[in-house]
């Protein structure tokens, strides 16, 4: 048993890197021994039975040595593949969907994952708190975060263990299958993720316990391969490919954020940074444009506001990505101009006669339908609090509410979400939200806006403008190709580049990026 680090001995600076990926079974999730297990139990049965049939000796399983070298990180067929090679056994491939009981590599390979998800349902997932901890330490530093696996469970253990979204990405078995990737140690998979991310490796961490992804995240030529040692034997790792090796990610220090500027004091060094690259610019609406208000029917859209947002809009590509449903968001910023995302980006549309339509999420429409209903009859003795639906999300505001019955609310919303584990809970500035449990938020609207505008390109500067904690994803999907600006009445960790005080400082940056654009124009 490794003992855990007393102070951090590796220091990931976010000058230094973008982004960091990491590895699922034995980094964040301790599923390793699960799916060590579970190999053991299926080889072993295979090779007894074998051994009966042709008089050879019956040697099992070793899960110390068999697995780290034939097994681990690899896709199942590829690590079923490479094992029985190892013993001098050769087998037809069959089809993936062989049943468990057919003696083939495919076969064995589901008999395998039987055995692994009956023990998962039976024990539930375990995670690494130290690797929690780091995940939500370099996202409030605005680095980027993947999760990839070989296995094809992954998406289902994050949500069962309650952190799927604390990665940006995810490249797992079915997406390999899906794309053609090849598996570890091959670097394809983390190619992948950092492609996703719009990173490139030379900016990216890889993080690794197994040999054949220390051996991937270096024929990968990324910046960092950080090995996490877990059988206590580090040099396996480093002799593989691994640059550091440490026997926990409580080794690992982030350092905090310094004080990042002010974009109105700063214009200039802002201008810069656009240089003569185009420019798109996409705003939240509520504590962004408007202030935060008791009610979310009081937050107007001033005048004067409006017509800068609509100047703006006639000099470079502007959209709005809010929490608000999408037609309540259009109706109060009234400039049909505009690109669209409502309920944080579940439905996105275009101006009339443009080309863009979006939508995600339809299928969750009757648990919302359910949930709301539940959450109104639950609520009602609590004076104050609303109920606010809208077409993609529930939102619970208790601004208003007596502050000591906040507890007692969030605890009926955790109850209604165990109802419903279609849904998952977000939280905001004084509400809690229930929303699609599916891998979509504010960044992945933002990069869905940019692709389909065909504007994710090397000369375009993307400008995302907002408050909440929900922005923070289009920060951090912004990270190393835009700039992102926080609105803030109290400084806070956040993955921003610059920050406003309140709205009013918003809408004059806005209007000196608009004569700013405008002299460009001119002159160009």
């Amino acid at each position: 048993m490794n003992s855990l680090p007393s102070k951090p001995t590796l220091s990931l600076h976010p000058d230094d890197f973008d982004a960091v990926i990491f590895d699922l079974d034995g980094v964040v999730t301790k599923t390793a021994r699960v799916h060590a297990q579970a190999w053991k139990y299926m080889f072993d049965e295979f090779l007894t039975q074998w051994s009966n049939r042709h008089g050879t000796p019956y040697e099992p399983f070793d899960i110390e040595n068999d697995y780290r070298h034939y097994v681990d990180g690899k896709p199942r067929v590829d690590g079923v593949k490479s094992f029985l090679e190892s013993s001098g056994i050769t087998l037809p491939a069959g089809k993936p969907e062989d049943p468990p009981e057919r003696e083939t590599v495919n076969g064995l390979g589901n008999k395998k994952n039987k055995a692994f998800l009956e023990t998962l349902k039976e024990k539930g997932v375990e995670v690494y708190s130290s690797t929690v901890d780091l995940l939500h330490r370099l996202r409030d530093r605005g680095l980027k975060t993947a999760i990839i696996s070989s296995s094809k469970n992954c998406a289902p253990i994050l949500e069962k263990a309650g952190i799927l979204n604390l990665f940006d990405t995810k490249v797992d078995g079915l997406d390999s299958s899906r794309l053609g990737i090849t598996g570890k140690p091959a670097p394809d998979i983390f190619l992948e993720a950092a492609r996703q991310l719009g990173v490139t490796p030379s900016r990216a961490v890889v993080v690794e316990d197994a040999i054949s992804g220390v051996q991937a995240g270096r024929a990968g030529g990324f910046r960092l391969v950080l090995g996490v040692d877990r059988t206590n034997d580090p040099v396996s790792l480093l002799s593989n490919g691994a640059f550091v090796v440490v026997p926990d990610l409580a080794a690992v220090w982030v350092p905090p954020q310094q004080e990042i500027p002010s974009a109105l004091e700063n214009f200039q060094t802002l201008i810069e940074r656009i240089g003569s690259r185009r420019v798109a610019i996409f705003l939240d609406y509520d504590g962004t444009l408007t202030p935060i208000v008791d009610t979310p029917e009081k937050a107007i859209l001033s005048e004067r506001t409006r017509d800068t947002i609509t100047l703006l809009s006639n000099a470079c590509p502007l959209g709005i990505i809010s929490g608000r449903d999408l037609a309540d968001v259009k109706k109060l910023v009234g400039v049909d101009s505009l690109i669209f995302a409502g309920s944080h980006g579940f439905d996105i549309s275009g101006p009339e006669g443009f080309s863009l339509e979006h939508r995600v999420g339809d299928e969750f429409l009757p648990a919302l339908d359910e949930a709301e209903s539940l959450l109104k009859k639950l609520l009602s003795d609590i004076p104050k609090v609303l109920v606010e639906r809208k077409k993609f999300a529930i939102a619970i505001h208790f601004r208003l509410v007596a502050p000591a019955r906040v507890a007692e609310i969030e605890e009926i919303v955790n109850t209604v979400r165990e109802k419903f584990p279609r849904l998952r809970k977000a939280t905001g500035k004084m509400i809690f939200e229930l929303q699609p449990a599916i891998d979509w938020h504010k960044g992945k609207a933002l990069l869905s806006l940019l692709d389909s505008l065909k504007l994710n390109t090397p000369d375009v500067v993307p400008i995302y403008i907002g408050d909440d904690v929900t922005d923070e994803d289009a920060f951090r999907a912004l990270r190393g190709r835009g700039i992102g600006i926080v609105v803030w009445d109290n400084p806070r960790s956040t993955a921003a580049t610059f920050h406003l005080d309140d709205p009013e400082q918003v809408r004059v940056v806005l209007e000196q990026l608009y004569e700013f654009l405008k002299r460009r124009n001119h002159h160009g």
